[in-house]
C-alpha cells in the first residue's frame, strides 16, 4: 500500500503516527540482533518503517534484503533508493526486484557520490533527485514515492530560498510527501512547511528526528548534514559532556527530542519519523514521554 495514503487517513482521523528509520547491518552475523530490535519496536505500531542505502549504491543487496524481510514481517516498508551514478536499467531492476518483495514505497534520494573519486554532476542519467521521482513515477506509477526535506539548507544549497525551490520542485514532480533531514529547531519546520506551502505545495512533510547519544557522534553528524544547532542546546551538551560523560549527553539529548516532538505536533505535523539508530529501548522511551505510543 501507498503510504501517502496511509498519511492522508491518519491526517483525516487528527491521529498523529510514528515511523522509525533502520539501517541494515553490514554483516550476516548481526542480523538476528538487528530483528530483535525491529520485532521489539512492533509495540510501535509504525505507520511504515524505512531502510537505508548505502552512499553511491553501496551495499544494495543489504537494503533489499532487508526491507523485503520487514515486508514479509508485515510491515509496510519503504526502501532509500539513490540515483547518483546509476543508469536507468539498474534502477528499473531494483524496483522490479522490490515490487516482488511487497515493498510499494521509495524513499527517491540523489545521493553523495563515491568516495575518493572525481565527479562530474553534469554525467549521468540522473542528475537531481526530482529526475528519480519523474522515472519511478513513470515506470512504476502505482509506487508510492518520498524525498528528503531540509529544515536547514542543504549543505550544498547556496541558500534557503534556493533549498525550498529544490524541494518544491521533488514534490511537484510527483512525490507523495517529505521526510526531513535531521534539525533541532520546531521554527525550522514550520518556517519550511509555510515556504512550500507558498509554493503551491500542500503534500505531507513528516519531521526526522534523532536523538543524540554522544557528544563525538553529534558533532560527526552536524559536520555531515549542515544541521544548524540553537546555541543553548549546544552549551546543554557542552556541559552533559563535561559532567557526565556521554551518559550525560545521551538524557540531554533524549529530554530535547522528547520537548521537539511536542513542539512539532503542536505545530501541526501529521506524524514523526525516528530516526531509530537500531536502538530499540531509545526509540521506546520517546514514544512513551510523548504519547506517540500509549502501549509502548
Amino acid at each position: 500500500m501507498q503510504i501517502g495514503q496511509l498519511i492522508a487517513e491518519k491526517a483525516a482521523s487528527d491521529t498523529p503516527f510514528v515511523s522509525l528509520e533502520f539501517f541494515p547491518p553490514a554483516a550476516e552475523e548481526q542480523l538476528p540482533a538487528f530483528y530483535e530490535t525491529v520485532e521489539a519496536l512492533r509495540a510501535l505500531d509504525p505507520l511504515f518503517v524505512s531502510v537505508t542505502y548505502g552512499a553511491g549504491g553501496a551495499r544494495q543487496y543489504n537494503t533489499l534484503a532487508a526491507t523485503a524481510e520487514l515486508a514479509r514481517r508485515g510491515f509496510t516498508t519503504m526502501a532509500h533508493l539513490t540515483c547518483v551514478g546509476a543508469e536507468p536499467e539498474r534502477i528499473a531492476d531494483f524496483l522490479g526486484q522490490l515490487r516482488a518483495a511487497g515493498v510499494d514505497n521509495i524513499l527517491a534520494l540523489r545521493g553523495d557520490p563515491p568516495k575518493d573519486s572525481v565527479w562530474d554532476w553534469e554525467s549521468g542519467h540522473f542528475r537531481h533527485a526530482a529526475d528519480l521521482v519523474r522515472f519511478v513515477r513513470t515506470t512504476q506509477p502505482e509506487m508510492g514515492i518520498a524525498v528528503a526535506a531540509y529544515p536547514a539548507p542543504h549543505p550544498e544549497s547556496p541558500s534557503y530560498r534556493l533549498d525550498r525551490q529544490y524541494t518544491a520542485a521533488k514534490l511537484q514532480a510527483g512525490a507523495d510527501f517529505a521526510v526531513t533531514q535531521l534539525f533541532f529547531d520546531a521554527r525550522e519546520y514550520a518556517a519550511l512547511v509555510e515556504s512550500l506551502h507558498a509554493h503551491g505545495v500542500s503534500a505531507p512533510v513528516i519531521p526526522g528526528i534523532f536523538s543524540i547519544q554522544s557528544f563525538e557522534s553529534f558533532r560527526r553528524v552536524l559536520s555531515l548534514c549542515g544541521a544548524s544547532i540553537p546555541a543553548k542546546f549546544y552549551l546543554a551538551l557542552e556541559e552533559a559532556h563535561h559532567k557526565g560523560g556521554n551518559a550525560a549527553v545521551r538524557e540531554t539529548g533524549l529530554a530535547f527530542a522528547v520537548e521537539q516532538i511536542r513542539q512539532l505536533l503542536a505545530l501541526g505535523a501529521p506524524g514523526i519519523h525516528l530516526y531509530t539508530l537500531n536502538k530499540a529501548q531509545l526509540c521506546l522511551q520517546i514514544a512513551r514521554e510523548t504519547g506517540l505510543a500509549k502501549t509502548a
